[in-house]
C-alpha cells in the first residue's frame, strides 16, 4: 500500500546501467543523466565519497585508502553494495527536484543478453534495494533495437550490434524476440586495454586507463582511412622513469586493437550463421545496425561491411540508444510486454 502511495508521486524510469556510464530515461521527460559508473570509497571508513561524474575526476589522483571504482564489470554486478548505492544515488538525483522523500518508481533496467540466473537477480535485487518498487529486466541489444526504432516486431531481420563499455552484444531480432545472439566480453575497455599493452611493449611507455580512451576517441580506427592522423601522447618512461612525451599515429592505433576488433566482427558473423536462411536472406536488402559508444570508433561501420558484405548503420545518437528504448518500452508496456525479460515476480504493469 505505502509502496503504491509513494508511487504515486515517483517518476517512472529507464535505466541504461553500463560498465562504463549510467543513462536515466525519465517518463515524458526523456535522458536527465548520463553519468559515468564509478563510484570513489574511503576504505577506512567504507563511506561514498563520490559517484558519477565527480568520482571520474578522482582516478587515478587519490591516496591509497580512498578507492574508485566500477561496480560492474563486463556488463555485470562485481559489487553488489556499491551498485546499490550509485542506483539509489541516481533515483534520488532524478526526484530531487519533486516534493518525493522516498520515491518508490518503477524501472525497466537493461541488462547483457548472455547473463546467468545469478547475475541477473543480482540487478534486479540491487535494483528494488536501492528503492524501486516494480523492477522490469529488458536484454540491452532488444532495448537498443526498440531506442532505434527498429521494427523489432515484424517478420524481418533486425541484425542490432550494441558495443558498450564491458560488453559487445550482437543480436538477430524478428517477431518480438531474439533469434540468434552473441555477448562477447569485448568492447571499450578491452580496446583501452589494448591500447595500454601496445604502448608499455612497443613504446616503453606507461599511461593509464584515460589517456588511453582519449588516444582511442582521437586517433583510434578500425579501418584505413585516405588520411591518416597523428598525435602525441604522455606517460611515464619505463627505462628512465621519467615523465615523457612521444609521437603516435592512428596506424599504430589501430594495430594495437586489431585483434579485439576482429574478434567483434567474428561476433557478427557467427551470428548471422546461426539465423534461419529465410531471415538471413532478408539481411540482403537491410542493414546491420550499430548502437552503444563503441559504434563511434572510426571505421568499424565499413570494416563490418567489408567482412560481411552487407550494408551497415550506425544508429541516431548510438550512445542513448539502450536508455532510449527502455523509455519506449516504460511509455508502451501494454504493447511490449512480450520483449521483457522473466523476473521474480511474473505480474507485469
Amino acid at each position: 500500500m505505502f509502496n503504491k502511495l509513494f508511487g504515486f508521486w515517483s517518476k517512472d524510469i529507464g535505466i541504461d546501467l553500463g560498465t562504463a556510464n549510467t543513462l536515466v530515461y525519465v517518463r515524458g521527460k526523456g535522458i536527465v543523466i548520463n553519468e559515468p559508473s564509478i563510484v570513489a570509497i574511503n576504505q577506512k571508513t567504507g563511506k561514498i565519497l563520490a559517484i558519477g561524474k565527480e568520482a571520474r575526476t578522482m582516478v587515478g589522483r587519490t591516496p591509497g585508502y580512498i578507492t574508485v571504482s566500477r561496480p560492474l564489470i563486463n556488463g555485470v554486478v562485481s559489487d553488489f553494495e556499491v551498485t546499490e548505492q550509485m542506483l539509489k544515488y541516481f533515483i534520488d538525483k532524478v526526484h530531487q527536484e519533486g516534493l518525493t522523500l522516498l520515491p518508490r518508481p518503477r524501472v525497466v533496467i537493461g541488462i547483457p543478453s548472455g547473463v546467468t540466473e545469478v547475475e541477473k537477480r543480482a540487478v534486479e535485487d540491487a535494483t528494488y534495494n536501492a528503492g524501486a518498487r516494480e523492477v522490469y529486466l529488458i536484454e540491452e541489444p532488444m532495448a537498443a533495437a526498440i531506442g532505434a526504432r527498429l521494427p523489432v516486431h515484424e517478420a524481418v531481420a533486425n541484425v542490432i550490434v550494441d558495443m558498450g563499455g564491458g560488453t559487445t552484444e550482437v543480436a538477430v531480432i524478428s517477431m518480438g524476440g531474439v533469434i540468434a545472439s552473441r555477448s562477447l566480453r569485448v568492447a571499450g575497455d578491452k580496446l583501452n586495454e589494448d591500447i595500454v599493452r601496445y604502448l608499455r611493449e612497443e613504446r616503453n611507455l606507461l599511461v593509464g586507463e584515460a589517456t588511453a580512451e582519449n588516444l582511442k576517441l582521437t586517433l583510434g580506427s578500425a579501418y584505413p582511412s585516405e588520411k591518416e592522423e597523428d598525435g602525441h601522447v604522455r606517460g611515464r618512461d619505463l627505462v628512465s622513469g621519467l615523465p615523457k612525451e612521444i609521437p603516435i599515429t592512428s596506424e599504430e592505433i589501430r594495430e594495437a586493437i586489431q585483434r579485439s576488433v576482429k574478434s567483434i566482427v567474428l561476433a557478427v558473423k557467427n551470428t548471422i550463421e546461426e539465423t534461419p536462411p529465410e531471415l538471413t536472406a532478408d539481411l540482403i536488402n537491410r542493414h546491420i545496425f550499430l548502437a552503444g559508444g563503441g559504434a563511434l570508433l572510426k571505421g568499424l561501420d565499413k570494416m563490418i561491411a567489408h567482412e560481411t558484405k552487407l550494408f551497415v548503420k550506425i544508429v541516431d545518437d548510438p550512445l542513448t540508444a539502450v536508455a532510449r528504448g527502455c523509455g519506449f518500452v516504460l511509455e508502451n508496456v501494454d504493447q511490449l510486454k512480450n520483449v521483457l525479460v522473466a523476473t521474480q515476480k511474473d505480474d507485469y504493469f
